[in-house]
């Protein structure tokens, strides 16, 4: 049984693109491996270091990963600031982290790019807090995607260099968690090929979205005039809303709305109509979930109790055993 470690933002809502893209696979994958999951508040500082309510955009994170079948009895869940073992590893690490490797990370570019007036040495070595997140736990397998793949590069840099200064093995290498087939890309309302609340409201549905809100998104998905010619090619905005009506509809439905594309019969309302009804009736016990839960702050307690009694246990050893083969010792 591998350890396998996954991040997840403390800024936003779950959306139709995550549950199908990561939190299906994370649901089997807590059976399968010993998964630790965390909802990564220190890292959201970086680029959000006032936010107007940490705890609640926390407590949301962890509201609706509850709600989609993370179940905590299995895999451990936990925030990151509960376990400041992760700090102390991160301080270790970033003594053996060297500026040039850090500036050249393609992701601290670009951000440093778009808050040009907040650059700040958070940014600089978030690689160094991921790899902290990562090594804490000594994982083996880390799910990520492309954007992070660099990240995890540096994450087994930083290992091996440890491993490497004081003479052992004790860090292990961690590899990207491919999902092959069973990863679902779910894409945005807005034409584009993600769905993501950073590329605008509008572009996705969430998981705690009233059905009103949902009809209203779904109605205002970009469209075009219609086919022209019988079986022609689906632009991408069309594409769009077929793939979305693939995971949420049933077969007859889908089957219907192609026979009318391919004829050129189809009425783009109808079927925004019958999207917005089945996304409805999918995401309803969904947000029931995230009703019930968000409003039992006891039960929420004693799972963040739980999360971090259980990752501090894990991460306590590591770090211990780093301050040993390091050099430091009690007098």
């Amino acid at each position: 049984m591998e350890t396998v470690l996954s991040g997840i933002r403390s800024t936003g809502n779950l959306h139709l693109g995550n549950y199908f893209g990561a939190i299906k696979n994370f649901i089997k994958m807590q059976h399968e491996h010993r998964c630790y999951f965390f909802i990564a508040d220190y890292h959201s500082l970086t680029t959000h270091p006032t936010p107007e309510d940490l705890h609640q955009n926390v407590k949301q994170v962890l509201v609706e990963y509850l709600a989609a079948g993370i179940d905590p009895e299995v895999a451990t869940l936990y925030i990151q600031s509960d376990v400041p073992e992760v700090a102390e590893l991160y301080l270790l690490l970033n003594m053996n982290a060297y500026m040039g490797e850090l500036e050249r990370c393609t992701t601290f570019k670009d951000k440093a790019r778009k808050q040009s007036d907040n650059i700040n040495a958070g940014l600089l070595t978030y690689p160094v807090l991921m790899a902290a997140d990562i090594l804490i736990h000594r994982a083996t397998k880390v799910p990520v995607g492309k954007d992070q793949e660099q990240h995890l590069e540096m994450a087994r840099t930083f290992g091996k260099r440890f491993n490497r200064m004081y003479n052992n093995e004790y860090f292990p290498e961690p590899y990207a968690f491919n999902f092959g087939v069973d990863l679902i890309k779910i894409p945005g309302l807005d034409g584009s090929t993600k769905m993501g609340k950073s590329e605008g409201e509008g572009n996705a549905v969430f998981l705690a979205d009233d059905p009103k809100t949902i009809q209203k998104k779904i109605m205002r998905a970009v469209t075009d005039s219609g086919p022209t010619e019988k079986n022609q090619p689906k632009p991408q905005a069309i594409e769009n809303i077929f793939n979305i009506m693939q995971v949420v509809s049933t077969q007859d439905t889908l089957n219907y709305f192609e026979d009318k594309y391919n004829s050129c019969e189809i009425r783009y309302g109808d079927m925004k109509k019958q999207l917005a009804e089945d996304v409805i009736a999918f995401t309803a016990p969904l947000r029931e979930k995230i009703l019930e839960i968000g409003a039992d702050d006891v039960y929420l307690s004693k799972v963040a109790r739980m999360g971090a009694e259980k990752a501090r246990e894990s991460a306590a050893k590591t770090v211990k055993e780093v301050r040993e083969i390091i050099g430091f010792k009690p007098f």
